[in-house]
């Protein structure tokens, strides 16, 4: 039997966002068999973002019941089902830890419509619920209330059953890695791993995270850290104490990555050596040589003598310094990428205007530098980098505001975000970290950035 579920919640995390409807249809592979549908109180507020999507108001949820109330019918209801739904890690994710929270253990088998879709009818030019159904000719009744949701994807479901079953079958059969699995976990909570990106937790028997790491995928990544042949006493005494693995979903790998860093900071994981200390930071700076010209060198940070730009290693620094000369035509021996007695090696190529040999003027030189150095960070800039979401229907934002990480969170494509306040109102505030700091300065440089620009 088949337990087609569909969620609404207050936000994007289940540790810390909560559902505000539960919608579930039993089917048995051919019809419907019974459906149950709630309201949930999520005891915290609804953000409004939220009600102009869905349409649920916090008076709504204000007169249901909350998820304790209703944990034990649930749980009876979804007992021994497979559980499905359109992007099943997140509505699982959450349905889980509401379910865990009120001392219910559950490890249902899981199936995703968005992958088998992917599968059984390739070629759609998207593959959320809204646009896959429309494609398909299902009507859905009352879109982003989770009733209309969850019948319209038992629809869609019933289809790819007809359309082929083995396909469908083979997605419950995936090779358990039973023999690689620490003593400890449970066979149940590995299959129970999604394959998407995000950020895991290795808890000890008492609950307690001993590791934090993020991933592309994290079944795969998870699979890795087991089945090497490393036989260190770390590897051996994290695979000992391991009894259950948590995790969060975060739809790219620039999310996981913010997300590792602001977790083992404050998680402090015995088993995490990186992030837990300061390493020594680089930096890029400038000085004035005897003929006026500014150059350019890469040293590691002195306490009290900030670089123009800060990296966590040489390579990273040097690296990027490397490709900005390039990109604003200054000379490489100038600004400590090459060492030439005489001029640059790149005047005979043509790449390098003289400077180095006295060929270009002094201040025709520096103006190109202070366009370098204004290209490395505005402190003024505030902007969201969008990303893919955890979901068809999703994007995932990082705020930067005057030049400080502010946070992250997920949101509706169709929410619409026109200024600095609509997008406070969608992430969560964090603390920034040296990490943070240097994976948002990289990935804004980088062709595939995704920018959306306040004044």
């Amino acid at each position: 039997m088949y337990a087609i579920v569909d969620i609404e919640t207050t936000g994007g995390f289940a540790g810390k966002s909560k559902i505000t409807e539960i919608a579930i249809v039993i089917h048995d592979g051919e019809k419907e068999v019974e459906t149950y549908e709630t309201l949930i109180n999520p005891e915290q507020l609804v953000p409004s973002y939220i009600t102009g999507l869905t349409g649920i108001t916090q008076q709504m949820v204000d007169d249901a019941p909350v998820f304790a109330d209703v944990a034990a019918e649930i749980n009876d209801i979804l007992s021994d089902k497979i559980f499905v739904a359109h992007n099943v890690s997140f509505d699982y994710s959450f349905v889980k830890r509401a379910l865990e929270s009120e001392g219910y253990m559950f490890n249902n088998k899981k199936l995703c419509t968005v992958r088998l879709s992917r599968q059984i009818i390739p070629g759609h030019r998207s593959y959320s619920l809204g646009n896959l159904c429309e494609s398909l000719g299902i009507q859905i009744d009352n879109r982003h209330r989770a009733g209309g949701d969850a019948k319209a994807t038992a629809i869609l479901f019933r289809q790819l059953l007809e359309k082929d079953e083995d396909t469908v079958r083979a997605a419950l059969k995936h090779n358990s890695k039973e023999t690689i699995l620490p003593p400890n976990l449970p066979k149940a909570e590995f299959l129970a791993l999604p394959e998407s990106p995000g950020v895991y937790y290795f808890l000890d028997a008492q609950g307690e995270v001993i590791y934090v790491g993020k991933a592309i995928n994290i079944k795969k990544r998870i699979i890795s850290h087991f089945s090497g042949t490393s036989k260190n006493n770390r590897n051996q005494a994290i695979r000992n104490e391991i009894h259950h693995i948590d995790y969060e979903l975060t739809g790219n790998e620039l999310i996981a990555l913010v997300l590792e860093s602001q977790e083992i900071k404050r998680l402090w994981p015995k088993y995490n050596r990186s992030q837990k200390y300061i390493a020594n930071q680089w930096g890029v700076y400038k000085y004035e040589d005897r003929q006026g010209y500014i150059r350019f060198n890469v040293n590691k940070q002195v306490k009290g003598l900030k670089g123009l730009i800060q990296f966590n290693s040489h390579t990273d620094a040097f690296h990027y310094l490397m490709n900005k000369v390039k990109e604003f035509e200054l000379c490489p021996k100038l600004s400590g990428i090459q060492k030439a007695n005489n001029e640059c090696y790149d005047v005979a190529l043509g790449y390098c205007r003289g400077a180095c040999c006295g060929k270009e003027e002094v201040s025709d030189y520096n103006a190109r530098v202070e366009g370098l150095i204004k290209s490395f960070y505005d402190e003024d800039r505030s902007f969201v980098i969008l990303g893919e979401g955890r979901e068809e229907d999703e994007h995932s934002l990082i705020l930067v505001e005057a030049g400080n990480y502010l946070g992250f969170g997920f949101c509706h494509k169709e929410v619409s975000i026109s200024n600095i306040e609509d997008a406070r109102s969608l992430v969560n505030n964090s603390k920034p970290t040296v990490e943070i700091e240097h994976y948002i300065q990289s990935y804004i440089n980088s062709p595939e950035a995704r920018l959306l620009e306040f004044n």
